[in-house]
């Protein structure tokens, strides 16, 4: 009987303690820094800095975002991987973070590195050209592709990025020789569309969708494996005659490995409270960055099954590895 309630009033203990220091690491003064592989004004910026608005506002903390582009995100990667496991310092990965290790040389594992946070919203990508464009359909774009091999441009965030090997993967399919033509972000990408420098690009609702809105882009078609909210008349790439073919962006939050659990713990809360907030979920859906929290266990066993994905597709369509 007193082995029993020692062992009791030692897991209460053990409860009690590691309460007191979530309780103490949430409530103490500190900076989150939320990292981001790309530059500012895309769907990652506008999603990062929604989340840590709503983190700051609702739990009390200082939440900043952080750019640091370059080399297809691996610069902002390398840095949470090397920062201190406190949980102060957080990256937002993607399908990217995840080509880019497979693709190159890295100083950091995209799984083993990280400890994982959550899976935060996943985004359609629309194929468009200018509105003074002729292609009013992707058979349009393709079919000219094809009677034209190599004059015609398609643009994304890149080179190796989810678009690009969706493009790439497209291009095989529809037998198209459309010229790839990578930039450093929406940003850069919208500007060349609009500018009339290439023909066609890939990009997310939440960087065009104004664009589109406003008459000067126009959709040919989406990606994601079904119509978008924003554009229900808008055919996917599948019902456009390559079936089974998709390519969706997701974003979710890592931190550096050997974060505490405890720590980890309580950024799960935060985020998945974040995310799904009605004032936060409302704006990300009007984006079409639709939330879908899957947090710790669950985002681990999504991250591993990308990293096959990924694997295979790049060597099926035979990029270039390091």
């Amino acid at each position: 009987m007193r082995r029993f309630f020692g062992a009791t009033l030692g897991t209460l203990a053990l409860l009690v303690l590691t309460s007191a220091d979530h309780s103490a690491w949430s409530q103490s003064g500190r900076t989150i820094r939320i990292v981001l592989g790309v530059p500012p004004g895309g769907s990652i910026d506008f999603l990062a800095r929604l989340l840590a608005d709503q983190i700051s506002n609702a739990d009390g903390q200082t939440v900043i975002v952080e750019s640091k582009p370059g080399a297809g995100g691996i610069i902002a990667a390398e840095t949470v991987a090397r920062a201190a496991p406190d949980g102060n310092t957080l990256l937002i990965n993607n399908n990217g973070t995840l080509i880019s290790a497979i693709l190159r040389k890295v100083n950091y594992d995209p799984i083993a590195s990280f400890e994982p946070i959550c899976y935060l919203v996943t985004t359609p990508q629309l194929i468009v050209v200018n509105s003074a464009s002729p292609y009013r359909t992707l058979t349009d774009l393709l079919d000219a592709a094809r009677r034209k091999p190599g004059e015609l441009s398609i643009a994304s965030v890149g080179p190796n990025t989810t678009q690009h090997i969706g493009i790439e993967r497209l291009k095989r399919l529809a037998g198209a020789n459309l010229t790839y033509v990578p930039y450093p972000g929406g940003a850069t990408t919208i500007n060349a569309l609009l500018g009339e420098h290439i023909t066609a690009a890939v990009l997310n609702w939440s960087e065009i969708g104004e664009h589109i809105v406003a008459g000067k882009a126009r959709a040919l078609a989406t990606m994601a494996p079904a119509r978008i909210e924003p554009m229900p008349d808008l055919p996917t790439v599948a019902e456009s005659g390559y079936r089974d073919f998709e390519t969706d962006v997701w974003f979710g939050v890592v931190a550096p490995a050997k974060t505490p659990k405890e720590t980890v713990a309580q950024l799960i809360d935060w985020f998945r409270a974040a995310v799904t907030a009605p004032p936060v979920k409302g704006k990300l859906t009007a984006q079409a960055l639709y939330p879908h929290p899957k947090c710790g266990a669950d985002f681990d066993a999504h991250l591993r099954r990308q990293k096959e994905l990924y694997t295979q597709l790049i060597h099926d369509l035979e990029f270039k590895t390091e």
